[in-house]
């Protein structure tokens, strides 16, 4: 959520930079609420002067034994202008506060406005293509031989794009999961694991609601509104929701396994199939909560994360530094990681790396302080460390063979029992 304050200030200038997130924003409704806010306020005040001084009339024409009727007639108008005025005034807080909840936030200076993805500038790259001397398969031609997903079936249980796992695809899946846990643990990121559904509070904290409700699974039980998180990051930030962390404590590191699931999966087209576009998949995320001084130095550190983990599987990836209109709706910075899926033949992105900045926690009502100072905002950032199922693509066509096995990276054979190769069937 961002600061009224800075949009009354510059409300030219926010508008523009929102716009090149959005081109729809448009701050004049929430300006005109807050105007009429403002009013309504001070009328409230004036009539709560009035019913005060109408109150001590009264209590002073009683005390006198003086006819109070009129007295009393103009108190209880008073009261009812009162009740009135402050439900008018409700109305319009609950109005002005979606308003305010629907903008996205301001996008950092270093951040380039344009709405063209083709403008995201590549950063880094690690690594050559992979290239092959045979026809290389993709992830479902190897998955005739390698019986590693089954889709059909998993399609029986919940319907299409709900992958299941089996087998040595199973194996590799959960190995990846423990590398990617392990590394983070290494580095200082204090293990959770979350609930995977989250109440409303949550995921307007996050930034997930109102704005992207028909992007979520919703769960329904005795009108008590229940969410299937999309990442755990929804849940993370809500860990220290409506606290006040002291300073010293700061920065918090955090990484979570959880599944994830999302009901927006694109228009899936022929080369989409299988494991690229999917309603569920498994992600370890890491979350920070900072000061706002620590903010860079942090998003630098869960990018080297997310890359160290790529390194370890040795896959060719690159960075992107993404450009306003492609920038996430909560961060105000946003850098992907994209690796290179061979039977597809094009980038696809296994992490983002997002720099909130205060916008989740004034939405979630976290707070530092220090000493006997005055308690200020946070910063708190996520990034994907990593999501599995495009790496899983990655993994298997990257490391193909012309008889369809798949060679085990190093890295993840102390996690399959020393399993070197996945033979075809």
């Amino acid at each position: 959520m961002l600061d009224i304050k800075i949009i009354r200030n510059s409300p030219e200038t926010i508008e523009k930079k929102l716009q090149s997130k959005d081109p729809k924003v448009s701050l004049k409704n929430l300006l005109d609420l807050d105007k009429q806010i403002k009013a309504l306020k001070a009328e409230l005040e004036q009539l709560q002067h009035a019913r005060n001084s109408a109150a001590k009339a009264v209590g002073e024409a009683k005390r006198k034994g003086e006819n109070a009727t009129s007295l009393l007639k103009e108190n209880s108008h008073l009261q009812e202008k009162l009740q009135t005025t402050n439900a008018s005034l409700n109305a319009l807080l609950g109005t002005y506060q979606n308003a305010l909840l629907s903008l996205p936030n301001i996008p950092a200076d270093d951040v380039k406005p344009s709405l063209d993805v083709a403008e995201n500038e590549q950063i880094k790259v690690y690594k050559e293509q992979p290239s092959f001397s045979f026809a290389p398969k993709n992830h479902m031609e190897l998955n005739e031989k390698l019986h590693l997903f089954d889709f059909e079936r998993g399609a029986k249980i919940t319907g299409s794009l709900w992958p299941t796992y089996r087998g040595m695809g199973a194996r590799l899946e959960w190995a990846l999961i423990q590398l990617m846990i392990d590394t983070h643990i290494n580095a200082g990121f204090e293990f959770w694991l979350m609930p995977l559904a989250a109440n409303k509070e949550t995921m307007q904290a996050a930034g997930n609601l109102p704005k992207f409700e028909d992007q979520l699974f919703k769960l329904d039980e005795e009108a008590k509104s229940l969410y299937l998180i999309p990442t755990s990051e929804a849940a993370l930030n809500s860990l220290y929701r409506d606290e006040i962390i002291p300073e010293k404590n700061l920065p918090i590191k955090m990484c979570c396994y959880s599944p994830c699931f999302r009901r927006e999966a694109g228009a899936a087209g022929s080369g989409e199939r299988g494991l690229i576009r999917t309603h569920q998949f498994n992600k370890v995320e890491m979350f920070a909560i900072c000061k706002p001084d620590q903010s860079e130095t942090i998003m630098t550190q869960l990018r080297a994360q997310a890359e160290l983990v790529l390194e370890k599987l040795d896959l060719h990836y690159r960075v992107m530094h993404l450009v306003s209109g492609d920038t996430s709706f909560q961060a105000a910075k946003t850098l992907d990681i994209e690796v290179y899926l061979p039977g597809q033949k094009r980038y696809y992105e296994v992490s983002s790396i997002s720099n909130c900045t205060d916008f989740q926690s004034r939405r979630s009502k976290i707070r530092s302080k220090k000493g006997n100072d005055k308690p200020l905002w946070v910063h708190t950032l996520n990034g994907s460390g990593l999501a599995t199922s495009r790496l899983m693509v990655a993994l298997l066509e990257t490391n193909q063979n012309e008889d369809g096995s798949v060679t085990i990276p190093e890295a993840l054979r102390p996690y399959m029992q020393g399993e070197s190769k996945i033979e075809p069937k």
